[in-house]
């Protein structure tokens, strides 16, 4: 379908409504142009004549009806992140009219800061838009926006992923070690950015294992900080999509309760968990794994696992009780003493890069 644009022709009674090759549509929708002033300085000129003067009530018809399925083209908001450590990012959407070579197919459309940077681009389903990355260039297209009309993009080149150590104690404090886990954006790019946010802000700091199950899951992500958990509580993120993959021990995914439901409660698969319940990992929206834990996955059988599981299914530790304002002055501490917790969690290559400003 050519897009057309309706435009005052400068004759009494005579309005045209002029194709819009696809290069000017792009930039229309781009706010780069005016059409009208593009088609009247073009021999398309002569075809908006023609439908004016010949069969002027068909092609008045026939223009209208392409009008309003113009207006139909699903607008949407793409949501770009630059999660390199170090670098800027140069964002660009593509002429698909002009050749590779040609030095106006990329148009700059915004400069990304590294470590969460972000730009909202209000633009049509399935464009094209290019990054540099690691001095290699890659292509991406905004073509699966959700229910809300918008699509969150991680830029993160080829990289196999984006480590985050833990430093944690085990058994019930007598030692200590650490997880890493590597987060993949690609799998769940909301899940991710929200994940790598919260471990910036140093969120995850001091929190406790509070239901650790074997065979099953390790559940954690009720902030020490009373203010802070009440307030990223109340933010949750739309669910991503279902990446289809299946889940093994060590992967890492959001605990929610419902659609659109995700905050900051994470949990990871426990090594022996059987491949029945494997299966059943998943099958809500918001289960839609983001990363994994790397490397040997005998650390997580030494997180103390003695309280059992959380109430209405075992003994251990609320989550409601946890998240009330004595929940780490009082309520652990008298009755779940011997929880293991997270000291820190930082992002591996972004060591040493944080100003006094950012800290």
């Amino acid at each position: 379908m050519v897009p057309y644009h309706r435009c005052d022709a400068g004759l009494p009674g005579i309005v045209l409504y002029c194709p819009i090759p696809p290069t000017q549509h792009f930039l229309r929708a781009h706010n780069k142009i005016n059409p009208c002033s593009v088609m009247k300085s073009s021999p398309k000129l002569l075809f908006c004549l023609a439908l004016a003067f010949s069969s002027i009530g068909s092609s008045y018809v026939a223009a209208e009806e392409e009008i309003a399925e113009e207006e139909e083209l699903r607008r949407i908001t793409a949501v770009f992140v630059n999660e390199h450590p170090r670098e800027e990012i140069e964002l660009f959407w593509v002429n698909p009219e002009l050749e590779e070579d040609d030095p106006e197919r990329l148009i700059h459309e915004a400069t990304l800061a590294p470590r969460g940077g972000s730009h909202h681009s209000e633009t049509f389903e399935s464009h094209e838009f290019a990054y540099e990355y690691n001095g290699e260039m890659h292509y991406i297209v905004a073509d699966r926006p959700n229910a809300n009309d918008e699509q969150l993009i991680v830029l993160n080149g080829a990289d196999e992923g984006i480590r985050v150590r833990c430093e944690i104690s085990l058994g019930s404090g007598k030692n200590s070690d650490y997880l890493d886990i590597l987060v993949q954006p690609y799998w769940a790019p909301r899940g991710a950015v929200r994940f790598l946010e919260l471990v910036r802000m140093g969120y995850y700091d001091g929190v406790v294992f509070n239901r650790v199950v074997p065979k099953f899951l390790i559940q954690f992500g009720i902030a020490k900080d009373y203010d802070t958990r009440t307030e990223v509580r109340d933010v949750a993120i739309w669910d991503d999509f279902d990446a289809e993959i299946a889940f093994e021990p060590g992967f890492v995914s959001y605990a929610g309760t419902g659609p659109d439901s995700r905050t900051a409660e994470i949990f990871i698969v426990m090594p022996g968990t059987s491949e029945e319940q494997l299966a059943r990992f998943g099958k809500n929206d918001w289960e839609t794994p983001f990363g994994f834990v790397e490397g040997d996955l005998q650390n997580l059988s030494k997180i103390y696992s003695g309280y059992g599981d959380m109430p209405p299914w075992g003994k251990g530790p609320d989550s409601q009780l946890i998240y009330a304002e004595d929940g780490y002055t009082t309520y652990l501490p008298k009755n779940f003493p011997l929880l293991d917790s997270i000291q820190t969690c930082y992002v591996v290559d972004e060591v040493g890069l944080y100003s006094a400003e950012e800290l």
